[in-house]
């Protein structure tokens, strides 16, 4: 019960922008791993120096130099799909730790901005490169860390639930995409209605920021 309370509070520090860059899947099992295992704190890139520091004065442990081998931090960046060259193969949307890609098989997929982390998980899947990425143009902060954890465990509840025998099968397969993503692949009219409802926010957002 003692390593679990601690792995709360170390996960309470982490960005939970999901990237797997420490070497784990997610930011819980990194939590777990330092709390159970004394796995090294400084392997959190999105977290940067101040991530390690936060880490350090409560686990009352050195603070270690980031690892430069886990990556550099940065500025916050979005992903951005290129609509004109997406073929709609649901990779990216099987890769999105947090849910943030919506759209149907062989139909054109489109970032939801506000939930996307820059896990930049998307971007090797992409067959055809239509993924970019782009200046998000604010910090990071806990709302947006507690935010992108309960998506994170609404997809994690979701796997779990449909293929609980098979979890790594499941993160490759259709089955872990958002509720949205899954009604566009039901009726035509339920498809078109989801598609055009995603894209149309995805759109306003981005001319919002522009």
């Amino acid at each position: 019960m003692r390593t679990k309370a601690l792995a709360d509070q170390i996960d309470a520090l982490l960005p939970q922008t999901q990237c797997t860059q420490c070497g784990y899947d997610g930011c819980r099992p990194y939590a777990e791993a330092i709390a159970g295992q004394n796995e090294a704190i400084n392997r959190c890139p999105p977290g940067g120096q101040a991530g390690v520091h936060a880490l350090a004065v409560l686990l009352q442990r050195p603070e270690p130099v980031l690892d430069p081998e886990c990556g550099e931090p940065g500025p916050l960046v979005l992903a951005h799909i290129d609509e004109a060259h997406c073929i709609g193969c649901t990779l990216c949307i099987q890769a999105c730790p947090v849910d943030a890609i919506v759209g149907a098989n062989k139909m054109m997929h489109t970032v939801v901005p506000d939930l996307c982390t820059g896990c930049k998980l998307c971007l090797p899947p992409c067959p055809v490169d239509c993924i970019s990425l782009h200046p998000a143009g604010y910090e990071w902060t806990p709302t947006h860390a507690a935010a992108a954890r309960q998506h994170h465990q609404r997809r994690q509840a979701r796997l779990r639930q449909k293929h609980p025998e098979n979890q790594p099968l499941a993160a490759r397969t259709l089955s872990n995409k958002a509720a949205l993503s899954t009604a566009a692949n039901g009726d035509a009219q339920t498809r078109q209605q989801a598609i055009a409802q995603a894209l149309a926010r995805a759109r306003a957002k981005r001319q919002q920021q522009a």
